[in-house]
């Protein structure tokens, strides 16, 4: 497929930290340390219930039959499906490995990794490359829908329950246009024991 991609700012909407951590306890782990001062620097993500924003702006986006958000500072990019290598001994949703630019960008299926059967594959679907320098991934989705932005009164956090596979890395969810949009964590996916164990 054309290698066609569109640029994604990182905005001011950071991500809050999964937990707090004395980070004097973690100074002899330089890589815990690293985590966890990103974790202390995203520390308002999603807290617009706290009336701390006015708004909150994600990258919506579709997986099977469901809309998600993700945070839009946590999408460096989105390109079209690029060609891959196969990795021998992978996980079957982990596609392969891509030169994006001269860098190696491992791409999985999004769908598949969270237990739905793999689809054929569509001009709509598109790759949301994780804005990491030190954690390369890509995360094949459905269709993307640009950005979307909401209000305070737009959270349904209930709406997160029950969502099966997803939930774990869920930030919460939303209510607008008559649709519910959960709010993907792309960070706590990538960090997960389920994504780093692709090579398994």
């Amino acid at each position: 497929m054309a290698a066609a991609r569109r640029r994604l700012k990182p905005g001011m909407d950071t991500p809050a930290p999964e937990s707090v951590t004395d980070l004097a306890a973690l100074a002899g782990k330089p890589f815990d340390l690293l985590w966890a001062l990103e974790n202390r620097l995203r520390a308002a993500r999603l807290d617009i219930a706290a009336g701390q924003t006015q708004s909150w702006t994600g990258l919506a986006f579709r997986l099977r039959d469901r809309w998600l958000v993700a945070p839009r500072d946590e999408v460096r990019e989105v390109i079209a499906l690029p060609r891959m290598t196969a990795v021998p001994g992978a996980q079957a949703w982990l596609l392969g490995i891509a030169n994006v630019r001269g860098g190696l960008l491992p791409v999985t299926d999004l769908g598949q990794m969270l237990g739905q059967p793999r689809q054929p594959d569509h001009r709509e679907q598109r790759v949301l490359v994780y804005n990491s320098d030190r954690v390369p991934a890509g995360l094949l989705v459905d269709e993307v829908a640009g950005y979307r932005q909401f209000a305070p009164s737009d959270q349904r956090h209930e709406l997160a329950r029950g969502t099966g596979e997803v939930e774990p890395y869920l930030l919460g969810a939303f209510s607008r246009e008559g649709r519910t949009w959960l709010a993907l964590s792309m960070h706590k996916l990538v960090r997960s024991t389920a994504f780093t164990a692709a090579g398994a």
